[in-house]
């Protein structure tokens, strides 16, 4: 074995603004409330509340089908509502895992009836994640 596959493998985040904001840009809002009303993407911010899951993960513990899973992840991580990272494993097959990446989500309407939101996201937590048999999780 060379020694590139004895090195200790970890997870990769992606780079996402740790600040919280408010979204008040209409489209913005709607984007949101899209995601937020659906009952598939709802199930995978529980699931990702505590622990980072891959889209096989996910759509086992979720019951979604893999392809629909794809889907809504695409569409939380756009929201940024997920975290999108990169499980690295020793036999070299990465994969990415999803974390939820906010706390709270306010709502607030204004005396004109425009919607804004204010999102609280976590602080990231600094982990590794090590897979030391290849093709485990």
């Amino acid at each position: 074995m060379s020694q590139s596959t004895m090195a200790p493998m970890g997870v990769r985040h992606r780079e996402h603004s740790d600040e919280n904001r408010t979204v008040s840009d209409a489209s913005e809002v709607e984007s949101f409330f899209d995601v937020l009303d659906d009952g598939d993407c709802r199930a995978i911010l529980r699931a990702t509340s505590e622990e980072a899951l891959s889209a096989g993960e996910l759509s086992e513990e979720c019951d979604i089908p893999l392809s629909t899973t794809y889907r809504k992840l695409e569409s939380l991580t756009e929201a940024g509502l997920l975290e999108e990272s990169l499980r690295l494993r020793r036999s070299g097959k990465h994969t990415s895992e999803y974390r939820r990446r906010v706390d709270d989500i306010v709502v607030s309407m204004d005396a004109a009836g425009d919607f804004s939101l204010s999102v609280t996201r976590r602080e990231r937590a600094e982990r590794s994640t090590y897979s030391s048999v290849a093709g485990g999780r």
